[in-house]
């Protein structure tokens, strides 16, 4: 497991673009945390690192459930739905046979639904505009890859992916 700090909004969105630099072609990450953790700012940056949208065009998909940003960039919101038949619905398996990343907000409420390989990234509010953000890699060969040239890390977010 990888962990960062970050201390605004403006550095979690370049953590998303350092994280989208570094993933494979197709990968289910599923983002946890609290409502408010950073979530959707960290899509933002990993949306914006993989060229799908600008971090502005990308909001949260709670009432929509799914943005497809384009064929290879999904944002998936489970937060509105309270069981797992209702999840069912919506194709999620054919979206993960895809040659895509596909972002999962809430998806730990329904487990058995998810990946069994995908990367996790669990986000903590800290105080103020600070954010803890666990990385940790898949399970099924799946892995975070490390960077062959470690990069000096921008002001505030200690360590580099």
């Amino acid at each position: 497991m990888q962990t960062f700090e970050t201390n605004s909004e403006e550095e979690t969105i370049e953590l998303g673009r350092r994280i989208a630099e570094r993933l494979p072609r197709r990968a289910a990450i599923l983002l946890t945390g609290k409502l408010g953790a950073g979530k959707t700012t960290l899509t933002k940056g990993i949306v914006s690192g993989l060229g799908a949208a600008n971090p502005d065009d990308v909001t949260s998909p709670t009432f929509t459930l799914i943005h497809e940003y384009s064929p290879r960039v999904y944002h998936i919101d489970l937060y509105r739905l309270d069981r797992a038949d209702q999840v069912a619905t919506l194709g999620l398996d054919e979206i993960f046979d895809r040659d895509a990343i596909v972002l999962i907000e809430w998806g730990e409420r329904f487990p058995e639904l998810m990946p069994q390989d995908r990367i996790e990234i669990r986000l903590r509010a800290l105080n103020g505009d600070r954010r803890e953000i666990a990385i940790t890699p898949g399970v099924a060969g799946l892995s975070f890859p490390a960077p062959t040239a470690t990069p000096p890390a921008p002001p505030g977010i200690p360590g580099s992916l």
